[in-house]
């Protein structure tokens, strides 16, 4: 989780482009003075020392080596470097990360209005944002984005696309797409404008009585408000239970976590204690607005940072039942500091940890771990930490994430991921008038849902019997007709999730996803519970 003060907002650098061998210096210093000379005391090296071995290094390296010389790029590397030392979370960022690490605090961004995901080793538009760019230049749910501004996309990852469509405000981007059933290639080009970055894209009432708030994409400047918002429509709407969806949420601002845990947990209970090298603090809840209906908190192994201090907060104090997947085990503090020398680069450096308010510590063991492992979220097979007790006296343990109350683990089918990659393909066709007999299922622009009915289309036979003749006829698809014959109603529901995807968007239909996760099932089943955990709640506490 990343945290801002007011120091950090007045230490933003000016931008330099072009950086060379002196710049390079520069940045390498600053990232020394952030160290601070005591702790290079001792038998370590001195500051001079460190600057008379880079010199030298850099100047072997210019002199020496057997072709072009990036001195900014060695750079990078050479700060990353000393920070993957200290542990997985420090980082450098450079000028143009910086630059989106702040966007992305601030909810907006300047592109143009589509969400993307990787499928079958290429990058989709999966769903396009009403009213942007994007959407008034033509974009389609399934266009395979081929090139970027002339660069060549393949082999990019959904981040890396992320970050060439986005830009300057005003600027142009150019993408060249395969649209399915298009011969050649189209090309768009599409002025990039200011595209809101919302973190609740998803709230509806999944049952009658029983909301449901999808916190997934991430904590940032605006959470708090965006959580407020909804629970009063919902409110209106009549819930009297809520489930908390924090979902491969990675994590953000840590007043922005501190800000959603406030809003269930009484005023002055303890959210989260940051223990430094120096001190300890404790956040404590300040709303006087306290939600005290039943609630279930859906986590998973993507869940992390500041989604695991809001989840570890409701287990300690029993105020949510915690349903799913142990958690990532996120628990160092990252600190944003600009460099100062010249350059609008900054350091994400760990300066603390994460306990939870009955002490559990959040963050997973890293030591003796592979990087790959250890970025995959995988269990690294120890025993878990000291075990602590709730407000009500259930155990618990830390130093490994936060542990489902109620777990409800999901099982990776190869079949089932073979055969959605197939649907997927085959939707890309449907919604394009390119599957014969089914024309009308043609989607020219997303649109509002008329109705629940209109969401939930129905997937007769005879669009199965389609898919299985595409299915027959791509051999790349790897899936046979017996697979298919197998999981049929997987089949048919996913084809439903894609259909709505392609007319409502990815937002919308979430609605339609969450009726098969299996998650939200258990979630559903879990409510009961929680009441119980809310009546238990409003008897006095002994002291």
């Amino acid at each position: 989780m990343l945290r801002r003060t007011a120091r950090d907002a007045k230490r933003i650098s000016r931008y330099i482009s072009g950086a060379g061998s002196g710049l390079a210096l520069a940045l390498i210093l600053s990232a020394i003075a952030l160290w601070g000379r005591p702790s290079l005391g001792g038998d370590g090296p001195t500051p001079t020392q460190i600057k008379e071995d880079f010199l030298e290094a850099m100047r072997l390296v210019h002199t020496h080596y057997a072709g072009e010389v990036d001195s900014a790029a060695l750079l990078t590397v050479a700060i990353r470097g000393m920070l993957a030392a200290l542990d997985p979370h420090s980082n450098y960022l450079t000028p143009r990360e910086y630059a989106d690490l702040r966007q992305e605090q601030e909810s907006e961004f300047f592109g143009v209005g589509v969400t993307i995901n990787q499928r079958r080793g290429r990058v989709y538009v999966i769903s396009v944002i009403p009213g942007t760019p994007a959407d008034r230049a033509g974009l389609r749910y399934g266009d395979a984005i081929l090139a970027v501004d002339g660069q060549s996309a393949e082999g990019w990852s959904t981040q890396e696309v992320a970050r060439r469509v986005r830009g300057e405000r005003g600027t142009t981007v150019e993408l060249t797409i395969e649209r399915a059933g298009e011969a050649m290639p189209l090309t768009f080009r599409i002025v990039r404008t200011p595209i809101p970055l919302p973190t609740i894209r998803t709230a509806f009432m999944i049952r009658p009585g029983i909301g449901y708030i999808g916190l997934t994409w991430g904590f940032q400047s605006t959470t708090t408000e965006e959580l407020d918002e909804q629970l009063r429509r919902l409110k209106a709407q009549g819930i009297k239970a809520l489930i908390l969806d924090l979902r491969g949420n990675p994590g953000g601002l840590l007043d922005q976590a501190l800000g959603i845990a406030s809003r269930f947990l009484r005023p002055g209970e303890t959210i989260v204690r940051i223990r430094g090298r120096t001190r300890e603090r404790h956040f404590k809840a300040e709303s006087e607005r306290m939600e005290d209906m039943p609630m279930v908190a859906l986590i998973n192994r993507a869940s992390a940072s500041a989604s695991e201090i809001v989840a570890g907060a409701l287990q300690d104090h029993d105020r949510a039942l915690i349903v799913g997947e142990t958690s990532f085990g996120k628990g160092l503090v990252q600190t944003v500091i600009p460099l100062l020398r010249g350059a609008a680069g900054a350091l994400v450096l760990s300066t603390a940890r994460y306990y939870t308010p009955s002490g559990r510590l959040i963050q997973r063991e890293y030591r003796n771990v592979s990087a790959y492992d250890y970025r995959l979220g995988r269990p690294n097979g120890r025993p878990p930490g000291p075990a602590a007790r709730t407000d009500g006296g259930r155990r618990v343990y830390g130093g490994g994430g936060i542990e489902p109350d109620i777990p409800a683990p999901v099982k990776l089918d190869p079949v089932r991921q073979r055969l959605f990659g197939a649907v997927f393909e085959f939707t890309r066709y449907l919604v394009n008038g390119r599957i014969p007999q089914f024309e009308h299922f043609r989607v020219e622009r997303q649109r509002e849902p008329a109705s629940s009915k209109d969401l939930f289309i129905e997937v007769e036979d005879p669009l199965i019997e389609a898919f299985v003749a595409f299915a027959a006829r791509r051999n790349d698809l790897g899936v046979t007709q017996k697979e298919i014959r197998a999981h049929l109603e997987y089949v048919r529901q996913k084809i439903r999730e894609e259909v709505a995807t392609a007319r409502f968007g990815i937002d919308v239909a979430t609605r339609v996803i969450l009726q098969s996760d299996e998650q939200i099932q258990r979630a559903l089943e879990a409510i009961p519970q929680a009441r119980q955990l809310v009546e238990n709640l409003r008897q006095p506490r002994r002291r």
